[in-house]
């Protein structure tokens, strides 16, 4: 995507009327690297005529792509989710997605394709919640399943040092001071409606992250993901805010150490504001 940053930290204009979108999609950038084997043809097919569902079905049946309790994944009309059954739930009873005829819903089959163990336990994960709680009443594990779904970001890296200064919001240091060292990471795109942001993208757009322990491989392997998933209950606080844009090499005006200085992205965090204060109070 050519042109200077948008300033203001506030989403762009409206997305035009589908398939109009599809046109603006730049597969070339790093946040959709990963996925432009598989949605950059299903673009094309789409903008030529080609039916999404029917696509992303046909996809589906092509991976064995099978929710949590075992049922085939299919791609079907919004139109066929029950009245009163809750979207998570009627995903989980039957497997079948109901998809609508936009970039929001073209992106979560994106990561189904490309994370379905995942995606599948995170569905479980809600439906679960759903059953027990109620489809009106939320609750923090279905709150951060659902922050998870739709925002985070795999951070993958086996340095500690960037770990603790992210969750720090230690911006200069993790950013500027030791920039060096995200060389060694690899940042995935994991939430759907963060990709739909990033179609235009603008200084504020922000990601949970999901820090993990391990090597930069190119595409985190599905099923260590869903272990992960699996292995603890999820709640908001194992994510952590990362300002998508200042990730090095993800945006050209960020090789400016200036671009940091924008405390209204960059934010301090509680736990730098006790530090800076209690500096302050020493010298």
């Amino acid at each position: 995507m050519e042109g200077g940053l948008r300033q203001a930290a506030a989403p762009g204009p409206a997305l035009a009327a589908w398939p109009g979108p599809l046109d603006g999609i730049d597969w070339s950038q790093p946040w959709l690297a990963p996925y432009r084997a598989i949605g950059e043809p299903l673009a094309g097919a789409i903008r030529s005529g080609a039916t999404l569902i029917a696509l992303l079905s046909a996809e589906a049946a092509r991976g064995g792509l099978v929710n949590a309790a075992g049922r085939r994944v299919r791609f079907v009309a919004q139109s066929e989710l029950p009245k009163g059954v809750a979207y998570e739930t009627h995903i989980h009873a039957t497997g079948c997605v109901p998809t609508r005829d936009n970039l929001h819903d073209f992106f979560n089959a994106l990561i189904w394709l490309h994370f379905p163990q995942a995606k599948a336990r995170l569905n479980a994960l809600q439906a679960e919640q759903i059953a027990v709680h109620g489809q009106q009443m939320r609750g923090a594990v279905r709150d951060a399943a659902t922050l998870f779904d739709e925002n985070a970001a795999l951070v993958i890296s086996a340095d500690a040092e960037l770990h603790a200064d992210m969750r720090g919001f230690s911006w200069q240091r993790l950013f500027v001071t030791r920039r060096a060292a995200w060389a060694d990471c690899r940042v995935l795109i994991f939430g759907h409606a963060l990709l739909e942001k990033l179609i235009a993208p603008y200084r504020g757009i922000t990601a949970h992250a999901w820090l993990a322990d391990g090597p930069a491989a190119p595409l985190w392997p599905d099923s260590d993901l869903a272990g992960a998933l699996a292995a603890a209950p999820l709640v908001s606080r194992m994510l952590t805010p990362l300002p998508v844009l200042g990730i090095p090499g993800w945006w050209r005006d960020n090789a400016d150490p200036a671009f940091y200085a924008d405390t209204t992205v960059f934010r301090p965090g509680r736990w730098n504001v006790r530090q800076n204060a209690r500096s302050a109070r020493i010298a």
